[in-house]
């Protein structure tokens, strides 16, 4: 996707108005109407309406697509400041949930020293 860096720069599950973990049929129903209502035909000579448009569908070409949402997703935007804390767990849950996949044990280095360190609380 290097060719594509402004597409990174934009959320396309808000684009479209949906979850982050919209099933196909979602998608396909949000694209519909937000389609339906932003189409160039209703708003004559409108340039911001035809811009709009445009993004709904390349939003929608990504996502419909599983291969492209994948990419997407794994190479969407990750700042933090754009996302209140719950859409941030909504969009990156995936990869939050699939951590012990990666081969990171249920006991990691750092539940480790979080547990050395209530003991040692306790202790004293």
């Amino acid at each position: 996707m290097e060719g594509n860096h402004n597409s990174t720069s934009k959320d396309y599950y808000k684009i479209l108005e949906v979850d982050y973990d919209a099933t196909d049929e979602n998608i396909r129903l949000s694209y519909r109407k937000l389609a339906l209502k932003w189409h160039p035909d209703k708003h004559k000579g409108d340039s911001a309406v035809t811009a709009k448009f445009q993004e709904i569908n390349e939003a929608y070409n990504v996502l419909i697509d599983p291969d492209k949402r994948f990419e997407y997703d794994l190479t969407g935007i990750y700042e933090i400041d754009k996302y209140t804390l719950r859409e941030y767990l909504a969009r990156f849950k995936g990869m939050i949930l699939t951590c012990n996949g990666l081969g990171i044990s249920h006991t990691s280095t750092w539940t480790e020293q979080l547990t050395d360190r209530n003991e040692f609380a306790e202790e004293g």
